[in-house]
């Protein structure tokens, strides 16, 4: 099951992709939640209530929307990221595979949506950098959840870019401010049930800017896969329905690359995963804070 939003007067409206097209859930089936952060949050399984709805129904009778009428994805109350967890990205980064995951969190006010422009101001960053993810939506409340049972808490999986300001990174400690400028998370384009991708760790992973391929991988590359993620992370802490697992990127980031390059004004990045789509941003440099302020 493919689930997304659409743009609607009011604000995002649910809709499920069949066979490339598109159909609002409140079309398919009385009474289902609005969105998807509802829909996941709610204890009633609303996949099987929709899945048999679809099943009675003749079928989709709606076209194909546009990436441009794709609304933001989710509103997750955590994102919890992890480092350096592809065997290829710690060969680039020059470093032994860690021993255990590295976690860091972004802050979910950085989530934007598909088509969304990815946003900074030179007075904060000048070293914006590209980092294709595969994001894991957990679907239940998970605390100690042993490895073998652990994708059984997931939901489904979307994309995610985790947009690195490479200069505050390198000179700060810890990673939060880095990771979590405004619009640093670009999250989408659609979540596909775990019913659909049962298999998280056979992925084809892509990142491209301006219609360059920059990297390209394979989540088979992963250090720790989704199910030991979710297993060790919730040892820790709770994990709740609707929070999104970051699972790391492979090699090909902008930073490590023979010069460095970054990001900049009208530079289009896209980051594609096999199973889900591609999820595309424009980028924009805003005008610096003091400039701003005469304006």
């Amino acid at each position: 099951m493919r689930l997304g939003h659409i743009r609607g007067p009011a604000g995002p409206e649910l809709f499920i992709e069949v066979d490339g097209a598109r159909q609002m859930v409140s079309d398919v089936l009385d009474g289902a939640p609005p969105t998807l952060d509802a829909l996941i949050r709610d204890p009633r399984d609303w996949r099987a209530a929709i899945a048999a709805a679809l099943d009675d129904a003749p079928g989709p009778t709606g076209g194909s929307a546009g990436e441009a009428e794709l609304a933001p994805l989710l509103t997750p109350g955590s994102i919890v990221a992890i480092g350096l967890n592809y065997f290829d990205h710690c060969r680039e980064f020059g470093t032994d595979p860690p021993e255990a995951p590295i976690v860091f969190a972004k802050l979910p006010s950085s989530v934007c949506g598909p088509g969304e422009a990815i946003e900074w101001s030179p007075a904060v960053t000048e070293a914006v950098d590209w980092e294709a993810e595969l994001g894991v939506v957990i679907g239940r409340v998970a605390k100690d959840v042993p490895v073998g049972a652990a994708l059984d808490f997931v939901f489904g999986y979307t994309i995610v870019n985790d947009v690195t300001a490479r200069d505050v990174q390198s000179a700060e400690a810890q990673w939060v401010r880095a990771k979590s400028l405004d619009t640093f998370c670009p999250l989408g384009p659609l979540v596909v049930t775990a019913d659909e991708l049962q298999d998280p760790q056979a992925l084809a992973i892509r990142s491209r800017v301006n219609g360059e391929t920059m990297q390209d991988s394979n989540t088979a590359e992963m250090i720790f896969g989704v199910a030991e993620l979710i297993s060790t992370l919730s040892r820790s802490f709770t994990l709740r329905p609707g929070d999104v697992v970051a699972t790391g990127t492979p090699l090909g980031v902008g930073a490590f690359r023979e010069p460095p390059r970054f990001l900049g004004e009208g530079d289009v990045v896209e980051v594609e995963v096999e199973g889900i789509g591609t999820l595309k941003n424009t980028c924009q440099v805003r005008a610096a804070y003091h400039e701003e302020e005469r304006a």
